[in-house]
């Protein structure tokens, strides 16, 4: 970005110097901090033992132990899709 003076310069000059340097750079700035947000993938009991290749009442040693976070709403439970493969990843063997 260039300087701008503020001496000497008419009304007409500075928006135009504003518009050419100032509000590209705002725009890129702004366009790369505020990316949208991904939706939380929510996922059942039968999707993460299908996922993990394991069986039921491992799935359920697992949360009662706490090594898998789940949610409930009422009598469902669902599991965070980035929080099973945030495990996943910190459980790498090498």
């Amino acid at each position: 970005m260039g300087i701008i003076q503020f001496i000497g310069t008419n009304p007409t000059d500075l928006i135009t110097e504003l518009k050419n340097s100032l509000i590209p750079e705002l725009t890129a700035q702004l366009s790369a901090q505020f990316q949208p947000k991904e939706p939380t993938e929510y996922l059942t009991r039968s999707e993460v033992c299908k996922l993990l290749k394991i069986d039921l009442s491992t799935l359920h040693r697992w949360r009662k132990d706490g090594t898998i976070p789940s949610f409930g709403m009422g009598n469902r439970v669902f599991f965070k899709r980035s929080e099973i493969e945030q495990i996943i990843n910190q459980n790498k063997l090498s």
